[in-house]
């Protein structure tokens, strides 16, 4: 089977979901596999810890189910695909602990009856207890985990909002700089431009100057000579 999420391509939540799936999916194969050769108290024993971890598988499925719907829709159908093989071992599972638990002879071995003792009783109301307990404490586990992620998924969202803010404010006082220099550019080609015209002006009245200074040269040479 393929590895769980990574936590870029799709849901956290759902690859923890898978890997617990897959610790609970090998630890109900060891106690199907050893269920044929008890017999007895002990057989009932192990029937009762499959079931309850079978239980456990179901419930995976569930939040799997429901997890599945977060993930891209382009990485959907090879995860469903995953999901539906999970859903056909679970039902082969529950096959085979059915077949076995159906065997009431190696179940109960000698004392095998159409009508349990009340001893029998009891030792049943006890494991479901037991088991009703287990499935409560891993429930509560699972619980505490999502809580846990939550709250790690909630901190990284602040900081990411924070360092938005942040880039935002930078971004802001950029444009108040560029803003200023924009400013300052016009500033300074109005006033090279007022030099430039003044320049001219220099240059007009210096030409002027020098054209006066000529034309009173001939003036006094012409009036010398007269």
């Amino acid at each position: 089977m393929a590895n769980p999420l990574d936590t870029d391509a799709g849901s956290e939540l759902f690859g923890s979901y898978e890997a617990e799936f897959k610790l609970v999916q090998a630890d109900l194969t060891q106690k199907l596999d050893q269920i044929p050769e008890l017999s007895g108290e002990p057989r009932k024993a192990a029937i009762s810890a499959a079931e309850r971890a079978l239980e456990e598988a179901d419930e995976l499925l569930g939040q799997m189910r429901l997890e599945k719907q977060n993930i891209p829709s382009s990485l959907r159908p090879k995860i469903n695909q995953r999901f539906r093989n999970f859903e056909t071992d679970v039902d082969t599972y529950k096959r085979k602990l059915s077949s076995l638990a159906s065997d009431r002879a190696a179940l109960f071995g000698n004392r095998y009856t159409d009508d349990p003792s009340p001893s029998d009783v009891q030792l049943e109301q006890r494991q479901q207890l037991l088991s009703g307990t287990d499935r409560l404490d891993r429930s509560s586990q699972r619980l505490r985990s999502s809580q846990a992620l939550a709250n790690e998924t909630e901190a990284i969202g602040a900081g990411t909002l924070a360092d938005l803010h942040a880039q935002r404010e930078r971004i802001a006082h950029t444009g108040q700089i560029l803003y200023e220099s924009e400013g300052y550019v016009d500033r300074s080609v109005k006033t090279l431009r007022g030099m430039a015209r003044r320049m001219a002006t220099n240059r007009v009245i210096t030409i002027a100057i020098i054209t006066v200074l000529v034309i009173l040269i001939f003036a006094v040479i012409y009036s010398k000579f007269r």
